[in-house]
């Protein structure tokens, strides 16, 4: 299981996400729904899915109102199939409503990037890690890569500020790779550096300067197995760029010890899962 998700990385979330869809109010709810009206309600999955996201539920509904009570039936990181009962809600009735797309957003969108994850990793079979990228929708990034997390993914650096990644645009402004290396050493930022590398000359270069990573990105397959004979284990192997479930395996056999995927978050379809009101 993966580990919990802090309330107050996604509290404030919550709050804006709700200011943005009720506005100054549900209306359609406030003209139909009695005010003392109660109801029930349950969370269904509709097709096959690893469920993320189920505390942010929880809280979207609290701010909603506190009254809406949330029994799970799963946890973050759970297979679940369609038909499945994610999670039982008892509350106002208008509340249930008017917290009903904000929550499900959440949720979809969280649960698609762990069951996109899952596939990864269930196709690497144990021989390769599957690492998430920083491409993330904007301010949520601590909840997709928790998602990850809970599709059985590995977060690669979480940011700019904690860990050492030097790309081509850095490369092109130090002069090379070799001044890019001995620049961020001077700097005596802890952890290993990790150097993005576009050919096998960069690859020489990026050995040369005693990389402690290698980011193989947008090679094909021939070009790759050559990097890693001449890598030889004197780094760790990460591949980026164009990779799909299909081309998993291959990755892994050549002898990479990581594999990040953009994928994961920013090309996740949504799960489908629906809030259904109990009559």
């Amino acid at each position: 299981m993966p580990d919990s998700l802090a309330p107050d990385l996604y509290r404030d979330l919550v709050r804006r996400a709700l200011a943005e869809d009720l506005g100054s109010g549900d209306v359609t709810t406030r003209a139909i729904v009695p005010a003392d009206a109660q109801a029930d309600a349950t969370l269904l999955a509709k097709s096959t899915c690893v469920v993320a996201g189920l505390d942010v539920v929880r809280e979207v509904f609290f701010q909603v109102d506190p009254r809406v009570s949330m029994k799970m039936h799963v946890t973050d990181g759970e297979l679940c199939r369609s038909e499945d009962s994610l999670a039982a809600l008892s509350g106002p009735a208008a509340a249930l409503l008017s917290g009903e797309r904000t929550a499900l957003n959440f949720l979809q969108r969280l649960s698609g990037i762990a069951t996109m994850t899952r596939r990864f990793v269930d196709a690497a079979h144990g021989t390769v890690t599957i690492l998430d990228t920083r491409k993330t929708t904007p301010t949520l990034r601590a909840l997709e890569k928790y998602a990850v997390r809970c599709g059985g993914g590995t977060n690669h650096r979480f940011g700019l500020f904690d860990a050492v990644l030097i790309k081509d645009n850095h490369i092109r402004i130090a002069g090379s790779i070799a001044a890019a290396v001995c620049r961020v050493r001077s700097s005596n930022i802890p952890g290993p550096i990790e150097v993005e590398c576009q050919s096998l000359d960069e690859v020489d270069q990026a050995i040369e300067a005693r990389a402690d990573m290698i980011m193989l990105d947008n090679l094909d397959d021939a070009t790759m197995r050559d990097a890693v004979a001449k890598i030889a284990r004197r780094a760790k192997i990460e591949v980026s760029g164009g990779v799909t479930l299909d081309r998993l395996m291959l990755l892994a056999a050549i002898g990479a010890d990581y594999v990040s995927a953009g994928a994961l978050t920013h090309s996740a379809p949504a799960a489908d899962i629906s809030l259904e009101i109990d009559c």
